[in-house]
């Protein structure tokens, strides 16, 4: 998983948007719960110009791990952009302590 998701990386900061689209989407597809990988395919959907779609995705993210940094740092910032263009969109909400294990949790095996 791990080189997957740094050939992911690779290719996005190469450029080359629909082969780190495809990294990351097998990546997501082989752990739902990876935030990572979500992150980045909003960081492709970015990259091309989706701001909602990256919105979206970022949420999805949050979801999944709600204190993953890169996720709340891109979704303030997808937030601020998206109301400048006139989009209403709303912060995400706070998830319930059982929710918010995340990636420790998982690791510890106390999210299965």
């Amino acid at each position: 998983m791990i080189e997957l998701m740094l050939q992911a990386e690779q290719t996005l900061g190469l450029g080359l948007l629909d082969q780190a689209e495809r990294l990351y989407e097998q990546a997501a597809a082989a752990d739902p719960h990876n935030a990572i990988a979500i992150v980045g395919l909003a960081r492709v959907r970015l990259d091309r110009g989706d701001r909602p779609g990256a919105h979206e995705l970022v949420l999805r993210a949050l979801s999944v791990d709600p204190e993953n940094a890169a996720a709340l740092r891109m979704e303030a910032r997808l937030r601020e952009v998206l109301a400048g263009e006139g989009l209403v969109v709303y912060p995400p909400q706070k998830a319930s302590a059982p929710a918010r294990r995340g990636l420790v949790g998982r690791l510890l095996g106390r999210d299965r």
